[in-house]
């Protein structure tokens, strides 16, 4: 990539941290770790197992669209969650979460398999990310009305999520089949302020873009077992990445139910998740986590606790994938 927009990422990033870190509580941040005991350094430590996921959906993407053996030796799994933790890293310092990991993304892997592939393999596993996590919604409310009692309000909810995941399931299935470039570029153009530079941008790229939803198309349509590979890598990903919250309230209740961390993980993620402008979801996680612990019958000091000590994880990995940013770009010195 070149030297100058890795330091724009890594400049951007590490100033949107540093914003994020001077909003904390020094002593309330100290004190809470002490709490947490060696149940602190486990949530952290799990991220570098559940990254693996990640990358290795991102790195199957990237193999299925590449037959060339010389091509594939290019790009190496310890290089790609490299590329994937500094990815996320961006991602969660700015607004919309797409908006700073998936240009990174794009750009480092450019020079490696060419612009199309790699836009193409970003803009897939983008998809299946996103993906994955509508289908762990939607298994989270059959979760809930399972092991829950539900009265009218929680069943209108439960309604109500349950016709939204199931349309955008809907959506990223046609998506799969016929691609979504040119589709949502197609919206993209209509839209006031954007749209003078969208219809230019659509013309002259066109071609690229018809040859990115057919690679992306490809996947689905002939590909369908590395297809659910990789949705099932990312749907394990959500499922176990509920392990730092039943670690966190392992500290406050020995007895805490590992179904109850997936439901408090999934309706938090869920309205984080609609509150997508607002970098490191400042607050709607906070929020979400206050009505999710407090709607399975937890304490509101557990989810703030809880919350905390998340963020604080959220921070310290934002801070290694800048770091290994800056490591890339000496490297490429």
């Amino acid at each position: 990539m070149n030297k100058k927009y890795q330091n724009g990422f890594f400049i951007f990033g590490l100033v949107v941290l540093i914003i994020m870190i001077t909003q904390l509580d020094f002593a309330d941040v100290w004190h809470n770790i002490q709490h947490a005991g060696y149940w602190f350094f486990a949530v952290v430590i799990l991220w570098a197992f559940l990254y693996l996921f990640n990358t290795a959906a991102w790195f199957t993407i990237i193999r299925s669209q590449t037959k060339d053996k010389t091509d594939k030796k290019k790009v190496s799994f310890h290089w790609l969650y490299k590329v994937t933790v500094s990815g996320f890293a961006l991602n969660y310092a700015t607004p919309g979460g797409l908006m700073g990991g998936e240009p990174y993304r794009i750009m480092e892997l450019t020079p490696k398999i060419g612009a199309e592939r790699a836009t193409s393999s970003v803009l897939l596993y983008a998809m299946t990310h996103i993906f994955s996590h509508f289908w762990f919604w939607l298994l989270s409310i059959f979760l809930y009305i399972f092991t829950q009692p539900i009265n009218l309000f929680m069943g209108t909810m439960l309604t109500a999520v349950g016709v939204f995941c199931v349309s955008a399931i809907w959506f990223f299935l046609t998506g799969y089949k016929k691609g979504l470039a040119v589709r949502v570029m197609n919206i993209v153009r209509h839209l006031p302020l954007i749209k003078r530079w969208a219809e230019p941008f659509i013309e002259k790229h066109k071609e690229q873009l018809d040859t990115i939803d057919q690679q992306v198309a490809s996947l689905h349509n002939q590909n369908p077992r590395t297809f659910l590979m990789v949705v099932s890598l990312e749907l394990a990903c959500r499922i176990c990445s509920a392990l730092e919250i039943f670690f966190v309230l392992l500290v406050l209740m020995p007895s805490v139910n590992y179904i109850d961390c997936i439901l408090i993980l999934a309706f938090t993620s869920l309205f984080a998740n609609m509150l997508f402008f607002i970098p490191l979801q400042l607050g709607g996680r906070e929020g979400g986590f206050l009505m999710s612990v407090t709607g399975l019958g937890l304490s509101t000091s557990a989810a703030v606790f809880v919350a905390l000590i998340i963020r604080i994880r959220e921070l310290i990995w934002t801070a290694i994938g800048l770091l290994l940013i800056k490591m890339e770009k000496r490297k490429s010195e």
